[in-house]
């Protein structure tokens, strides 16, 4: 299964690459905004544009000025430029600069232009020519503009457009994306719109067909000798046919996203829910049955992957082999604390615990191991990278061992959980693969599109969370396997609590050190070490307890620390391997506050 870290990662990068930007602009403690644009268009029959802009422009905070950056495509030109505003008192300054030109304005409060303004709300207006923006061919005359441009700073409430044409005969035109038209009529020989929203970063555009005799003396046009009309209409009819896709599949990822909880709902009702069974115990003293440790550890300490060992269990295979005197304990003259390797009952162990005893066999000399230089043996890569395959191979064997596929159905029925995992792994690719497609390509400009995206970011996150979920959520444990389960949690809750464990002490050192095996499997060792502590004192103490007592306190933590440094040394070895298209219109560009 995927390492659910590196998901949990690309969820958090994907929330973060995915946040829509803000609709206002702000530095520090001050923002604006822009309530209303007018844009005036008057089509020259000689060919040339005069534009009239007003953009009302909301302060809050203490600002020196807007700009306006207005693209020119190769060959056209801009010329005529005035300013003024309403509002505030103005300086201009203006300069073209790689196929730009800049018009910098600064607002003042006062007339001796000392004071810039601040909170408060100022109309501004630029008008200009601009000549070699239409187009005209054989069969028509094209004008193709941006009437607000991708590169503005902030959003625009509202942009009121009115386009005045040479003739009232034979004009039709498109306004795209077709999201922000709130209205638009064409009467007579004007064409007149009005936008919603438009948020930064986003263009709107019209383009314009006129009939080409309109501009039979059109110096200020560009012309080429070739017929364009039906390819134009043509490329308007596909553009609004793959809008309508847009919005038909976003539409269906909404429609989804909005059912995708019932099929989980359904998934857990019909395989999730426990069954019945006659059991009412609060704590278990005894151990409820004859389990293995690293069975134990495999059934009950997880809720995910159950049936598969975790490293507590692979300790707790170790404490058993040491209360089993397969594994003795001594110290050296140094103090050192070694496991002696007794090989006479070798050949009755089962194949997880030869797995243990064999890991042991190749770190010790001459079958004693030294616990102080395990971590500094499982240090090295190549040591660290073998011990880790090791520890797959005991996993895999107490598996094979204990419980196979017959034996696990007898505790748990995992179907429900598979049925999530590959619904949810399908909601993560279905969300990945459409939201990338909505963000990326034109689907974005379409209200559906828009649907699409948010759905297909939702119906990734809930198949996330579905995926991530422990697998007894939709997993069901069996009559058998439920009753199983919970002895053993109530035999934990007996473990970890020191009130219950006073009330009622273990009879005798055997049992203390059977309790040590299991809580090491159920991961609740140190709450019994210190019970131990308190419950059995020094002169109590015999050669059964000692050996424990003395592995526990001081060699577990030594032997815990060595093999979780063979894990991390392992994984971290590991870790290292002719006409435009449409948005391609004159005009546009942007502006902002500064």
């Amino acid at each position: 299964m995927v390492n659910k870290k590196i998901i949990t990662i690309f969820l958090l990068l994907f929330l973060i690459t995915s946040t829509v930007s803000c609709v206002y602009a702000d530095d520090d403690d001050r923002s604006y905004s822009i309530t209303q644009a007018l844009v005036d268009i008057v089509v020259d029959t000689n060919g040339m544009l005069h534009i009239n802009e007003t953009f009302d422009y909301s302060f809050d905070g203490t600002f020196n000025g807007v700009y306006r950056d207005i693209p020119l495509k190769d060959g056209e030109s801009i010329s005529n430029i005035h300013v003024s505003a309403e509002g505030a008192y103005t300086k201009v300054e203006q300069h073209q600069e790689d196929g730009t030109q800049h018009i910098k304005i600064y607002l003042y409060s006062d007339a001796a232009k000392t004071q810039p303004i601040s909170d408060t709300n100022v109309k501004v207006h630029i008008s200009y020519d601009m000549k070699n923006v239409v187009t005209v061919y054989q069969d028509t005359a094209s004008l193709q503009y941006q009437l607000w441009g991708d590169q503005w700073a902030v959003g625009v409430d509202e942009l009121i457009t009115t386009i005045h044409l040479p003739n009232d005969n034979g004009n039709e035109y498109w306004l795209n994306p077709t999201k922000y038209t709130k209205t638009s009529s064409l009467d007579g020989n004007t064409i007149t719109s009005t936008s919603n929203y438009i948020d930064s970063g986003n263009f709107y555009e019209i383009e314009v067909l006129m009939p080409e005799n309109d501009f039979e003396n059109s110096p200020n046009a560009i012309h080429i000798d070739k017929t364009a009309k039906k390819e134009i209409e043509q490329r308007y009819n596909d553009y609004q046919a793959n809008e309508k896709m847009w919005d038909n599949i976003g539409s269906l990822i909404g429609i989804l996203f909005i059912i995708s909880p019932v099929i989980p709902f359904f998934i857990y009702r019909k395989y999730g829910v426990e069954p019945k069974v006659n059991y009412e115990g609060i704590y278990e003293r005894d151990l409820p049955s004859n389990d293995p440790p690293a069975v134990v550890n495999a059934l009950i300490q997880k809720r995910d992957n159950i049936g598969t060992p975790d490293l507590k269990g692979f300790e707790a295979t170790i404490m058993d082999l040491i209360n089993r005197k397969i594994f003795k304990i001594k110290s050296n003259e140094e103090k050192h604390l070694i496991i002696e390797l007794d090989e006479t009952n070798y050949s009755s162990l089962t194949l997880d615990e030869k797995d243990v005893f064999d890991i042991f066999k190749t770190i010790a000399k001459d079958n004693l191991l030294d616990l102080s230089n395990v971590k500094d043996y499982l240090s090295d890569e190549h040591n660290a990278e073998w011990f880790n395959n090791r520890i797959k191979s005991w996993k895999n064997d107490v598996v094979y061992e204990h419980l196979s596929k017959s034996r696990l159905k007898q505790f748990f029925n995992n179907k429900g959980n598979k049925i999530a995992l590959y619904y949810s792994i399908a909601c993560i690719i279905i969300g990945v693969l459409f939201a990338a497609l909505f963000y990326m390509v034109t689907g974005l400009n379409t209200t559906g599109g828009i649907i699409g995206l948010i759905g297909s970011v939702f119906l990734f996150i809930s198949g996330f969370v579905i995926y991530i979920l422990p697998e007894d959520i939709f997993g069901q444990w069996t009559k058998e396997g439920r009753v199983y389960m919970l002895k053993w949690k109530n035999f934990k809750k007996f473990l970890s609590d020191n009130s219950l464990m006073k009330e009622h002490p273990p009879e005798s050192i055997v049992i203390w050190n059977q309790y040590l095996v299991y809580a090491t499997a159920l991961g609740v060792a140190d709450k019994v070490y210190e019970s131990m502590k308190l419950h059995v004192g020094e002169g109590n103490i015999d050669d059964d307890y000692l050996d424990s007592y003395y592995y526990y306190g001081t060699g577990y933590y030594m032997m815990h620390t060595a093999i979780d440094t063979g894990i991390q040394t392992a994984n971290a070895n590991t870790d290292s391997s002719g006409f435009g298209d449409i948005g391609g219109g004159s005009g546009g560009g942007g502006g902002g506050a500064f």
